[in-house]
């Protein structure tokens, strides 16, 4: 299980590199400043995340026995899905309704690291 968060989060990086640099130099033109606002910070919050991901696979080589240690790490990649995407269709759409989904990554965020947060301090 840690090499599955280990690759996952690796990748969620290069994905965050890739999309910052297509926001900073592709959408620039296209998009209002406050649109292009919204795609940052959904690129923003894609890093804090993979590199939380990066952090949980460390983690679960020192705890392998950790259960609660992945469902935060899946937790966290629900949010980058829910609240990350949906900032990037809504900048580049347009389509406000896609800001229904963005609390429901938040909260998934929140909840991975509460969870952690948990799983490490119920380690011995």
């Amino acid at each position: 299980m840690p090499k599955t968060f280990l690759i996952l989060g690796t990748l969620n990086t290069v994905l965050c590199i890739a999309l910052g640099a297509f926001g900073a130099h592709g959408l620039k033109q296209f998009l209002s400043a406050d649109m292009l606002s919204v795609y940052h910070t959904g690129v923003q919050y894609h890093f804090y995340h993979a590199f939380g991901i990066i952090v949980i696979g460390l983690l679960l080589l020192h705890f392998p026995k950790s259960r609660l240690m992945p469902v935060s790490g899946w937790l966290m990649m629900a949010g980058i899905v829910l609240f990350s995407f949906s900032l990037y269709a809504l900048s580049v759409t347009g389509t406000r309704a896609l800001g229904m989904i963005t609390p429901f990554g938040g909260v998934s965020f929140l909840t991975a690291w509460i969870l952690l947060a948990y799983a490490i301090w119920k380690e011995k």
